[in-house]
């Protein structure tokens, strides 16, 4: 399916923690076997069984910080005394290839992946379909403490706010339709935000999250 004569993309996919990105990005790469997923760099520890290379790229503080100051980030962040970043070797080389690229990243970082790729990104987020279900989902989890799940819920509103700075979006109500909705996006090259938006899309935020967007993108 993959179109590599219309030029890869670095799909960049974002939005609150419990949207379902992450399930997107995996049916999206099924859909693409030549894509490749971007793996961040990160100075934190490993975790129980995470493997380097699969889960992160594990660097030391000093190895990260001459990546960055080299200019081999796309985007990077430092969240509670860690730092976090996408490699460009993650995704310029893939691109160059004729292959897409796709990037399970936070909406700031999405943005900066923005600035630094111009028209090779593709910004998409993902809402959930309203409030209740997004804490459902998160709930249903049962891997985190209450404090952590209203923590989450916190930060989901304030990315859903910056929703106007992406390019596209779909609503995940149904798996199936959502994963279909993302593909006909991509494979058109269409970024139907600024259209949906203004056909329905902004109302729809307030009405489901209580969010109201600011008007300029």
């Amino acid at each position: 399916m993959e179109a590599e004569s219309a030029g890869a993309l670095a799909i960049v996919v974002s939005g609150p923690s419990g949207s379902g990105k992450t399930t997107l990005v995996k049916h999206l790469m099924l859909r693409y076997p030549r894509s490749h997923f971007s793996i961040s760099a990160t100075t934190r520890a490993l975790r129980g069984e995470e493997i380097d290379g699969v889960d992160y790229r594990f660097l030391s503080r000093e190895d990260f910080l001459a990546l960055r100051d080299a200019g081999g980030l796309l985007e990077w962040a430092e969240v509670h005394g860690q730092f976090y970043g996408t490699p460009r070797s993650e995704v310029v080389p893939h691109l160059q290839d004729g292959r897409h690229v796709f990037l399970d990243i936070d909406v700031q970082g999405a943005l900066s992946v923005k600035e630094a790729l111009g028209e090779r990104a593709f910004l998409l987020f993902v809402l959930p379909p309203d409030l209740a279900t997004l804490e459902g989902r998160l709930r249903g989890r049962g891997t985190d403490a209450e404090a952590i799940v209203a923590l989450r819920m916190r930060n989901a509103l304030a990315e859903l706010a910056r929703l106007p700075g992406f390019e596209a979006v779909v609503v995940n109500r149904d798996l199936p339709a959502m994963v279909d909705d993302a593909l006909a996006l991509i494979e058109a090259r269409r970024r139907n935000l600024a259209a949906w938006l203004e056909d329905g899309g902004r109302d729809f935020v307030r009405e489901a999250f209580g969010v109201e967007l600011a008007q300029d993108r």
